[in-house]
Protein backbone atom coordinates (compact mmCIF):
# COMPACT_ATOMS: atom_id res chain seq x y z
CA UNK A 1 0.00 0.00 0.00
CA UNK A 2 1.75 3.58 -0.93
CA UNK A 3 1.53 6.17 1.58
CA UNK A 4 3.39 9.32 0.50
CA UNK A 5 1.62 12.54 0.40
CA UNK A 6 4.69 13.15 -2.59
CA UNK A 7 1.80 12.98 -5.76
CA UNK A 8 -0.74 15.08 -3.28
CA UNK A 9 2.53 17.65 -2.96
CA UNK A 10 3.75 17.40 -6.38
CA UNK A 11 0.24 18.74 -7.46
CA UNK A 12 -0.30 21.46 -5.29
CA UNK A 13 2.79 22.92 -5.95
CA UNK A 14 2.49 22.17 -9.99
CA UNK A 15 -0.91 24.29 -9.37
CA UNK A 16 0.67 27.15 -7.22
CA UNK A 17 3.72 27.58 -9.84
CA UNK A 18 1.14 27.45 -12.64
CA UNK A 19 -0.80 30.17 -11.68
CA UNK A 20 2.16 32.07 -10.08
CA UNK A 21 3.25 32.46 -13.47
CA UNK A 22 0.30 33.38 -15.39
CA UNK A 23 0.74 37.39 -14.72
CA UNK A 24 4.43 36.48 -16.08
CA UNK A 25 3.09 35.01 -19.16
CA UNK A 26 0.46 37.73 -19.66
CA UNK A 27 3.15 40.34 -19.66
CA UNK A 28 4.97 38.65 -22.65
CA UNK A 29 1.75 39.25 -24.54
CA UNK A 30 0.60 42.55 -23.30
CA UNK A 31 2.80 44.06 -21.73
CA UNK A 32 1.27 45.14 -19.33
CA UNK A 33 1.12 43.48 -15.52
CA UNK A 34 -2.05 42.24 -14.32
CA UNK A 35 -0.78 40.11 -10.69
CA UNK A 36 -4.97 39.27 -10.70
CA UNK A 37 -4.43 36.58 -13.13
CA UNK A 38 -3.18 34.64 -10.15
CA UNK A 39 -6.16 34.29 -8.84
CA UNK A 40 -7.83 33.64 -11.99
CA UNK A 41 -9.08 30.75 -13.81
CA UNK A 42 -7.94 30.28 -17.66
CA UNK A 43 -5.09 31.78 -19.29
CA UNK A 44 -1.21 29.77 -19.89
CA UNK A 45 -0.80 27.78 -18.52
CA UNK A 46 -3.75 25.59 -17.40
CA UNK A 47 -3.05 24.96 -13.32
CA UNK A 48 -5.74 22.34 -14.04
CA UNK A 49 -3.39 20.13 -16.60
CA UNK A 50 -0.59 21.14 -14.59
CA UNK A 51 -1.59 19.62 -11.22
CA UNK A 52 -3.43 16.75 -12.70
CA UNK A 53 -0.22 16.36 -14.97
CA UNK A 54 1.82 16.58 -12.09
CA UNK A 55 -0.34 14.24 -9.70
CA UNK A 56 -0.54 11.97 -12.47
CA UNK A 57 3.31 11.35 -13.24
CA UNK A 58 4.25 10.45 -9.23
CA UNK A 59 1.59 8.26 -9.38
CA UNK A 60 2.91 6.61 -12.45
CA UNK A 61 6.41 6.18 -11.25
CA UNK A 62 5.79 5.30 -7.77
CA UNK A 63 2.95 2.42 -8.24
CA UNK A 64 4.11 1.53 -12.14
CA UNK A 65 2.08 2.19 -15.08
CA UNK A 66 0.38 -0.77 -14.90
CA UNK A 67 -1.15 -0.32 -11.54
CA UNK A 68 -4.87 0.43 -11.03
CA UNK A 69 -4.11 3.65 -9.12
CA UNK A 70 -2.11 4.84 -11.92
CA UNK A 71 -4.71 4.22 -14.07
CA UNK A 72 -7.25 5.86 -12.29
CA UNK A 73 -5.00 8.68 -12.07
CA UNK A 74 -4.52 9.14 -15.91
CA UNK A 75 -8.24 8.90 -16.35
CA UNK A 76 -9.26 11.95 -14.56
CA UNK A 77 -6.42 13.23 -15.82
CA UNK A 78 -7.90 12.91 -18.83
CA UNK A 79 -11.27 13.75 -17.90
CA UNK A 80 -9.66 16.94 -16.39
CA UNK A 81 -7.99 18.30 -19.40
CA UNK A 82 -10.78 17.62 -21.71
CA UNK A 83 -13.35 20.20 -19.39
CA UNK A 84 -10.72 22.44 -19.25
CA UNK A 85 -10.46 22.63 -22.78
CA UNK A 86 -13.73 22.34 -24.14
CA UNK A 87 -16.52 22.49 -21.70
CA UNK A 88 -15.21 24.87 -19.62
CA UNK A 89 -13.95 26.98 -22.69
CA UNK A 90 -17.30 27.01 -24.45
CA UNK A 91 -19.49 27.70 -21.34
CA UNK A 92 -16.71 31.14 -21.47
CA UNK A 93 -17.47 31.61 -25.11
CA UNK A 94 -21.21 31.70 -24.42
CA UNK A 95 -21.02 34.24 -21.82
CA UNK A 96 -19.45 36.18 -24.24
CA UNK A 97 -21.95 36.17 -27.03
CA UNK A 98 -24.57 36.56 -24.38
CA UNK A 99 -23.39 39.67 -22.99
CA UNK A 100 -23.06 40.79 -26.34
CA UNK A 101 -26.70 39.72 -27.89
CA UNK A 102 -27.86 42.12 -24.63
CA UNK A 103 -25.55 45.04 -25.70
CA UNK A 104 -27.08 44.74 -28.95
CA UNK A 105 -31.01 44.58 -28.17
CA UNK A 106 -30.28 47.20 -25.85
CA UNK A 107 -28.55 49.43 -28.28
CA UNK A 108 -31.06 48.20 -31.24
CA UNK A 109 -34.13 48.88 -29.36
CA UNK A 110 -32.80 51.82 -27.63
CA UNK A 111 -34.12 50.58 -24.25
CA UNK A 112 -32.45 49.60 -20.87
CA UNK A 113 -33.24 46.04 -19.98
CA UNK A 114 -33.80 46.86 -16.23
CA UNK A 115 -33.44 43.24 -14.21
CA UNK A 116 -30.34 43.30 -12.27
CA UNK A 117 -29.54 40.11 -13.99
CA UNK A 118 -28.61 41.82 -17.28
CA UNK A 119 -25.92 43.77 -15.51
CA UNK A 120 -24.38 41.29 -13.52
CA UNK A 121 -20.65 40.93 -14.16
CA UNK A 122 -20.21 37.50 -15.26
CA UNK A 123 -16.48 35.83 -16.11
CA UNK A 124 -15.60 35.35 -19.44
CA UNK A 125 -12.47 33.25 -19.23
CA UNK A 126 -13.52 30.00 -17.71
CA UNK A 127 -11.24 27.32 -19.71
CA UNK A 128 -8.41 26.88 -22.26
CA UNK A 129 -7.54 26.81 -25.18
CA UNK A 130 -5.41 24.04 -26.30
CA UNK A 131 -1.82 25.60 -26.22
CA UNK A 132 -2.67 26.63 -22.66
CA UNK A 133 -3.58 22.98 -22.33
CA UNK A 134 -0.57 21.54 -23.79
CA UNK A 135 1.10 24.16 -21.91
CA UNK A 136 -0.04 23.30 -18.25
CA UNK A 137 0.73 19.54 -19.16
CA UNK A 138 4.27 20.28 -19.77
CA UNK A 139 4.46 22.33 -16.78
CA UNK A 140 3.00 19.52 -14.85
CA UNK A 141 4.84 16.86 -15.67
CA UNK A 142 8.62 18.63 -15.09
CA UNK A 143 7.56 20.08 -11.72
CA UNK A 144 6.68 16.54 -10.84
CA UNK A 145 9.79 15.23 -12.48
CA UNK A 146 11.67 17.61 -10.36
CA UNK A 147 9.64 16.79 -7.18
CA UNK A 148 10.20 12.63 -8.03
CA UNK A 149 14.12 12.80 -8.64
CA UNK A 150 15.10 15.85 -6.03
CA UNK A 151 12.40 14.01 -3.16
CA UNK A 152 11.54 10.48 -4.08
CA UNK A 153 14.49 8.76 -5.72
Amino acid sequence: MYHSFWPLIAAVIANLAAQGLKPFYSFLTTRKWDFSLVFSSGGFPSSHSSMVSALTLIVGLEEGLDSSVFAIAFIVMLIIIYDAANVRYYAGKNIQITQQLIQDIQELTQTKLSDPIYSAKVKQVLGHRWIEVFGGIAHGLVVGGIIYYLFIL
